[in-house]
């Protein structure tokens, strides 16, 4: 009964299978795979096993076995295909082609290196531009300022210079006041040491004549020669003033022969402008005196023949009130050289009564005087 049934027909699929790995032989690759799954040939002994074994069914796993091993055929795929032997002319063309890809990565490469230098040369020129710009503008800031600075020093120099300048005048202006005075102090001193002496011979001159009182008639003569003599010592009497032949009047001013209206005009222009300024030199130093004072009352300052501290704030204040009191004096004789324009009288010596030479009023418009009266001819004492 064993021997009729043949179950090795059922083995059929491990033949199926070395049919298929047969089939991979017209891929040359698929040669080594082929007989590296020729082993499964050995699925032969499964005939025996069915001897043995009388059912047939039970052989069923021989296939199994046979399907597990077709996966390793899958997985050497990859392998069955071989490169076909490349000929000289296609080394030589791939060659030429990777040199071509090569020089073309390297034309690129230095390209790129290019455009790097370019973007970093031009960010470093636009840099030193932009620092450049700056150095430019706070260059000329710093000019700027430099130049405020010189125009500030100029001007402080000049504002100073310009009060040196004033203080200078104003002190020659005192200068020559105080010379006026001292000259005028002078020949009154001389005047009254004049009169002194003129008195002190008419004394002597008339005890004298009382002690030759009981002389005669000669004595009598002789005492009215002295007198005589003593008479002609005296200043004489100044000529007889002069008629001033006045003009029209016009805006408060009255023209005279000598003076037309155009002229006592301008001369009425100059004195206001000079009292103008002498009333504010006048007002400005007198308030600086004061402020003298003041500071000086702060500190303690003494101001007398023993205070060695206020001895220089004594003599500043000193000066300002003098050339104060010169301008004041000043101002008022302009009031009366405008009040003598209204008369009539302006232009015309104090004194003798003659004019003025114009010249000498323009240079001082309140002139009250002749050149020769003030130099001692008939100049008042």
């Amino acid at each position: 009964m064993a021997a009729k049934k043949s179950p090795a027909k059922k083995s059929a699929p491990a033949k199926k299978v070395v049919k298929k790995a047969s089939s991979a032989k017209k891929s040359a690759p698929a040669k080594k795979v082929v007989k590296k799954a020729a082993p499964a040939k050995k699925s032969a002994p499964a005939n025996k096993a069915v001897k043995k074994s009388a059912p047939a069914k039970k052989s069923a796993p021989a296939k199994k076995a046979v399907k597990k091993s077709a996966p390793a055929t899958k997985k050497v795929a990859p392998k069955k295909s071989i490169p076909a032997k490349k000929t000289p002319a296609q080394i030589a063309a791939e060659k030429k082609a990777k040199a071509a890809e090569a020089e073309k990565a390297k034309k690129a490469k230095e390209k790129e290196v290019a455009a790097k230098k370019a973007a970093a040369a031009k960010a470093a020129a636009e840099k030193a531009k932009a620092q450049k710009a700056a150095a430019a503008a706070r260059a000329k800031e710093l000019a700027a300022k430099k130049a405020a600075a010189a125009k500030a020093a100029a001007e402080k120099a000049k504002a100073q210079k310009a009060a040196a300048a004033e203080k200078a005048k104003l002190k020659k202006a005192a200068d020559a006041e105080k010379a006026r005075l001292k000259k005028i102090a002078d020949a009154e001193k001389a005047a009254a040491k004049k009169a002194a002496d003129e008195a002190k011979a008419a004394a002597k001159a008339a005890a004298e004549a009382e002690k030759a009182a009981a002389k005669k008639a000669a004595d009598e003569a002789k005492a009215a020669a002295a007198a005589a003599a003593a008479a002609a010592k005296r200043k004489p009497e100044p000529p007889k003033r002069p008629v001033i032949v006045k003009g029209p009047s016009e805006d408060g001013i009255t023209s005279t022969k000598e003076f037309d209206l155009k002229f006592l005009f301008a001369q009425r222009d100059a004195l206001n402008e000079e009292r103008t300024k002498l009333v504010g030199q006048a007002n400005r130093l007198e308030n600086e005196a004061n402020a003298l004072i003041a500071d000086a009352e702060m500190g303690d300052v003494q101001f007398d023949e023993e205070g060695g501290e206020g001895d220089t704030l004594v003599v500043e204040r000193d000066q300002d009130l003098m050339l104060s009191e010169a301008a004041r004096q000043t101002v008022e004789e302009i009031d009366a050289a405008l009040q003598r324009m209204k008369n009539g009288e302006y232009g015309y010596s104090v004194l003798s009564g003659l004019p003025i030479p114009k010249d000498r009023l323009r240079a001082i418009p309140w002139a009250t005087e002749l050149v020769t009266e003030r130099a001692g001819g008939l100049g008042r004492h």
